[in-house]
């Protein structure tokens, strides 16, 4: 069978040409969603009176068939049929014959890619915002375990104040909450249909283009023609929240690494997301987290990527736009891989509550307490500043820490210091002094997770 485009043309196609423009090689990918759009197309066609209903009937027997050989693994992709629409439109007319050619009456490849790019993101969105819940729960989980467990926070990576463990796993409760909404919102963008655009005027046949988007679940329709064939800005919104969610998981990686290394040893990951060395029998490498660190950089090419195709095309279609699907389908494979390695790494770690608890002991980050019990003395904040400066600078030249002051000491700085002061310096008690509103202390803590259980709860309740 000659090219289904072929009538204008005296010549065959370049072998080279058709290898180096065919796009079947990864836009097989959108062969469910090409035919569960066809399948709606056709429908629509009966019922506007433009093709029979037998002939819908056979058309729609005859998809049938394709998408079974295609889900069974016999369908052969032919590259000489460029892509995957015209691959099942050939298959088609092989099944059914010359009526099979009726299904492109009153659309474009244009729109039609279009519209299997929409369709495929509706379920990929869908499908990471349920995995994002999953690691959202994960965190959750440890930081009901871990509100009283006493961490180093830190600052420019030096220690600054202690928090709850549970404080610092629900910074990325509320991360992941954000990457989750950006998803959800962009929903309201991804949920337009193309189909029925034509190349990008439109079309002669009397469709009707909101039934269509009825009968394949879009909420809404592309009011522009030419719009809905030529932009790709709902991919790239895709690929900027991939992005994002990527970013925050590649910042909790790293904390794993570091976290994990002998020279923190505040967790443990589960044997089963490490790997060992060939040549060091006692490494045990965080393989897992680094290699979710490394692959951000690839999801962030893929948005740059595609930005960089985009920027200078006239309206309207461009054959630069086939370059749009790779990115997205590697950006998706490598989300979910991500984010279905992410949760159950999160469960399964150990958490060193001795060790954090020996670290918070062992530095000044109780400092600013004392700086606040001095202004509760009645010293200005900017003089309490200085003469605690003073006292740390004399604990570190004399390699104690502030706990291992005694009173004498304290007292040779400021005379209003009092015993009181041993009390304020615990690391569990400055932990739990941090009561505003978002704060470290357990009162606050057991908020947040109210708070976040409602938010996971939302989804249940709708």
């Amino acid at each position: 069978m000659s090219k289904l485009w072929g009538g204008r043309f005296t010549k065959e196609t370049n072998k080279l040409v058709e290898e180096y423009t065919a796009s079947i090689q990864y836009d097989k990918e959108l062969a469910e969603e090409d035919i569960e759009g066809s399948l709606a197309h056709v429908q629509m066609l009966s019922e506007c009176g433009v093709i029979s209903s037998s002939d819908m009937e056979e058309i729609k027997r005859g998809l049938h068939v394709v998408l079974e050989n295609i889900q069974n693994g016999t369908f052969e992709y032919d590259v000489s049929q460029e892509d995957i629409h015209m691959n099942i439109e050939k298959a088609l007319i092989d099944e059914i014959g010359p009526v099979g050619g009726k299904l492109h009456t009153g659309r474009s490849r244009n729109d039609q890619v279009a519209t299997d790019m929409h369709m495929y993101l509706i379920k990929k969105v869908n499908h990471f915002i349920s995995h994002i819940e999953e690691v959202q729960q994960a965190i959750l989980s440890q930081a009901e375990s871990h509100v009283e467990t006493v961490l180093p926070g830190y600052t420019h990576l030096q220690r600054a104040q202690p928090v709850s463990f549970a404080h610092h796993m629900l910074a990325y409760f509320w991360m992941f909450e954000r990457d989750k909404e950006r998803f959800q919102d962009s929903l309201k963008r991804t949920s337009m249909l193309p189909l029925g655009a034509g190349a990008l005027a439109g079309t002669t046949f009397p469709i009707d283009r909101h039934r269509t988007a009825e009968l394949l679940g879009f909420d809404a329709v592309y009011p522009n023609s030419m719009d809905a064939v030529s932009d790709r800005d709902f991919i790239v919104e895709f690929l900027s929240n991939a992005s994002m969610l990527m970013m925050h998981m590649s910042r909790l990686s790293e904390e794993m690494v570091i976290w994990s290394s002998q020279e923190f040893q505040f967790i443990e990951l589960d044997d089963s997301f490490c790997t060992g060395s060939s040549i060091m029998p006692q490494k045990k490498n965080p393989d897992v987290p680094e290699l979710l660190r490394a692959k951000t950089g690839r999801v962030y090419g893929n948005l740059f990527s595609l930005l960089t195709v985009l920027k200078g095309l006239p309206l309207a279609y461009n054959k630069d736009m086939q370059e749009d699907k790779e990115g997205m389908f590697d950006t998706a494979k490598t989300l979910d891989g991500a984010l279905q390695l992410l949760a159950p790494m999160i469960e399964t770690m150990t958490v060193k509550t001795e060790n954090m608890k020996q670290a918070v002991n062992e530095d000044y980050s109780n400092a600013t307490d004392i700086a606040d019990y001095l202004v509760n003395k009645g010293m200005t904040f900017r003089e309490s500043h200085e003469v605690i400066g003073k006292i740390v600078l004399y604990g570190i030249e004399r390699k104690k820490f502030l706990l291992d002051l005694t009173m004498e000491e304290f007292k040779s700085f400021t005379p209003l210091f009092e015993e009181d002061v041993f009390e304020v310096l615990k690391p569990a008690n400055v932990m739990n002094a941090r009561k505003s509103y978002g704060g470290t202390s357990p009162e606050q803590i057991a908020i947040q997770i109210r708070l976040a259980h409602d938010h996971l709860n939302v989804k249940e309740n709708a």
